[in-house]
């Protein structure tokens, strides 16, 4: 049986600083009756996502870069062990279906189904850093901003070794003038994150003249459509293939998650912009990464037969 970490000793290396007003991306707009259909099947019973609750276990400065949005999170070291068990309880879900787990939970039982989960799980801790950080980047979406992700894309993963391919993160909400609005996003995740990171998370998002893929929508759309989740991928074909989308109905996301202090670098990438899509930039900073990591993970696989 493996032993639960020790999560009070992770906290004495962990940084938080204070804290300040959370502000959402943008504006959510007056769209009940759609965002009804959109997210019915979307959102769990307890009402969230997957949530990691961020802005429980961290504290948030805001800046405005020119017309764009710069945030650093820090991990307060005082609810750290709040911030691991949070997603430490969101992250199977995001390999596998809920639906899926309780399957093998009622056939197999908690032994097996914990198995079932640890072998979805990354080993390395490179793979386990990107992963991490694009969990923790669709958190942030479906917690602070108007939009939705809609998929867990890990799930469609090559292998657990392997980083997932395609945009990290497409977002969409209704709008009552565009019809959709898009959020395109790109995840670094680094111990020390450095310009040439940001440079390459900055090149990423500014590929097919700053939209999402076209396969990664098509993709999007055909996992939705299989949820059932109609009204949401409609949204998505109509764009795609009758619509168009224009620069007015794209945001950008850039989210990293270091050890080190990203505000320097992320503001830099902000000032030099020169583009017409809306710049969002945060930066999660826990400086004992690596061990924050590890600790997730380590958490996830001690209580594997519980989710």
């Amino acid at each position: 049986m493996q032993r639960r970490p020790s999560l009070k000793l992770i906290a004495s290396i962990l940084l938080g600083q204070h804290r300040s007003i959370h502000e959402t991306l943008e504006n959510t707009i007056d769209c009940r009756r759609t965002l009804t259909l959109v997210s019915r099947n979307h959102r769990d019973k307890k009402g969230g996502m997957g949530m990691c609750k961020i802005n429980t276990w961290c504290s948030a400065t805001d800046e405005k870069v020119k017309t764009h949005q710069l945030r650093i999170l820090e991990g307060d070291p005082a609810k750290i062990t709040i911030g691991v068990e949070a997603i430490a309880k969101v992250v199977p879900n995001h390999y596998a279906s809920k639906e899926r787990v309780a399957q093998l939970m009622r056939k197999l039982g908690k032994k097996k189904t914990a198995k079932f989960i640890e072998q979805k799980l990354p080993t390395s801790k490179s793979i386990r850093s990107g992963d991490l950080g694009e969990i923790l980047g669709a958190s942030y979406v479906a917690e602070f901003t108007g939009y939705t992700t809609g998929i867990n894309r890990l799930r469609w993963k090559d292998h657990r070794e392997m980083a997932m391919r395609g945009d990290d993160i497409i977002a969409l909400r209704p709008d009552p003038s565009d019809k959709v609005k898009f959020l395109k996003g790109e995840v670094k995740s680094n111990m020390s994150l450095s310009g040439s990171t940001v440079a390459k998370a900055h090149k990423a998002l500014q590929s097919n003249n700053g939209r999402p893929s076209g396969h990664a929508l098509s993709f999007l759309a055909d996992r939705l459509h299989e949820k059932g989740e109609h009204a949401l991928a409609d949204l998505i074909d109509a764009a795609q293939l009758r619509d168009g989308i224009k620069p007015s109905q794209i945001s950008h996301l850039m989210f990293t998650f270091s050890a080190n202090d990203p505000r320097k670098l992320l503001r830099n990438n902000l000032n030099t912009y020169k583009g017409k899509i809306l710049q969002h930039a945060v930066g999660l900073r826990i400086t004992g990464h690596q061990a924050f990591i590890k600790a997730v993970y380590e958490e996830v696989i001690a209580n594997g037969g519980n989710y």
